[in-house]
Order: C-alpha cells, then structure tokens, then sequence
C-alpha cells in the first residue's frame, strides 16, 4: 500500500518518521521541520490513519511492507528512521526484514514486547463518543473526560475529528479495524535475525512502556542498542520534552 506522505525537505540524508496509534504524521511537524534543517525528512501517515487508505487488517508485516513500498516510490533506497509506539514497533519490524533499508534506528517509547490494557479508557472513551449527538469539539472533549484525564490526549485523539460542508463529523482513522485488530498493534515482535545497527531506544521516566525488564527482548533482536531515558515525561515524551528530545536524537544521528 502506498502511504501518504509529507516531505520537508529536499537535501540530505534521508530520515523517515512513524507516528503511533490513533496519530498521523502532522503530529511530529514540528520535530520533522527542525530535522528538516539537517536531513532529508519525510513524514508518512500508516495506513487506516491520518490521509493514507483504509484497510481491513493491521499487522506490522504489513504496516512494515507499507514503509517499504512508499519508500521505493519516493525513490528513497535508505533511511534513519523515527519511530513513536506504533511507528517505533513498525521499524523495528522494518529493520529486521530489510535491514540494508535502514541506517540508525530511534524508537520512542516502545519496545518489541507485548502489551496489554495501555488504551482502554482510549477505547470506552472513543466507543460512548456518538458522532450524531455533539455540535463541536468542546462537547466531544467533555466527553471523554470522563475516561481520559489528560488533556494533551484528549487534544490529540479529538485532532482525528473531521467536519463537513453540513457540519457533520467522522474519524480520519478507521477505529473500526483498529479496534479490531488492537491484538496484533499489541503482539511481541518475531524474528530469528537481529539488525546489528546502531538503535537508540528513548524512554519516558514517567512511562511504563520501555521497563527493566524488557531489556532481554530489546538486546537480543538489537544487540547494539542503547537506552537513554527523559526525565519528566511519559508517554508522549517528544511533545513534553521536546528540545531534550532533539538534542538527544541529533546527537546520536551525528555520532
């Protein structure tokens, strides 16, 4: 599948950046325009997101097939790639199948292990929000504060509303097929190679998505990786810490 893209910029080696779930590629537009002074930087939306097609199974071989076609028809022969939770899992499992396509590797708050139960206020709180029933997005926020307690998430997920000439509302993304196939985003990553880069794994002090003890998986399918850690800030580490996030991840392209 061809995937939508966004580059923003012409010169430079080429640097790809991956959203995560219930996200799009706008979502790191500020980070991919200072990038951008450096690097050729591209920002692709996965598909049943953002401006790319909907379809009816998410896998990360196929989210991962996805990159690699998009990359053919940008012309694009390698890459460093960014990568958030969803997006960091989908070039981890890039990295692995076609390792001569990847050059440095820096995954965001996310390891190749599985997870459970990290988006079920997400989901209860999307699933009782009834697109007929509310007039704008102040309503729709009120909402799902009664599931989501953070503001900066209700904002992100609520950026996914989109409103017609007749003032009606839908999802840029395909909630359907990814509440569907939440199992799979959620699965462990598998493979009998390791990719024998250079990967920097950044983590959220606050988060519990990259902890001790997925240390072992991490190691043994990126044995040169590294993690580093930002200090106050979760999840969404790069929109709470955004110049920390730059200077780390600059510093470790230029190393």
């Amino acid at each position: 599948m061809k995937l939508f893209c966004k580059q923003y910029s012409e010169n430079g080696v080429p640097l790809i950046i991956l959203h995560g779930l219930f996200g799009n590629q706008g979502n790191w537009g500020q980070h991919a325009k200072f990038f951008a002074e450096t690097y050729k930087v591209y920002g692709f939306d996965h598909r049943n997101h953002g401006r790319s097609e909907w379809d009816n199974s998410m896998a990360y071989e196929e989210m991962a097939n996805d990159v690699r076609e998009t990359m053919q028809l940008y012309g694009i022969e390698k890459a460093h790639f960014i990568g958030h939770s969803m997006g960091g899992k989908t070039a981890m499992q890039m990295a692995l199948n076609w390792p001569h396509l990847v050059e440095k590797l820096i995954l965001v708050d996310i390891a190749p292990v599985q997870y459970t139960g990290h988006h079920t206020a997400v989901f209860a709180g999307l699933d009782i929000l009834n697109l007929d029933l509310f007039e704008n997005r102040a309503d729709a926020d009120e909402i799902l504060a009664e599931f989501i307690q953070e503001k900066g998430v209700r904002d992100f997920l609520l950026a996914n509303l989109m409103k017609d000439e007749e003032g009606n509302y839908s999802w840029r993304m395909n909630l359907d097929v990814i509440r569907k196939d939440y199992a799979k985003l959620s699965d462990a990553l598998h493979s009998e190679k390791t990719f024998d880069k250079r990967v920097l794994f950044v983590k959220g002090e606050k988060s519990d998505y990259l902890l001790k003890k997925y240390e072992k998986a991490i190691f043994g399918l990126f044995p040169k990786a590294e993690i580093q850690e930002v200090k106050d800030a979760g999840h969404w580490l790069h929109a709470e810490q955004p110049e920390v996030f730059q200077s780390m991840v600059y510093k470790f392209l230029k190393q």
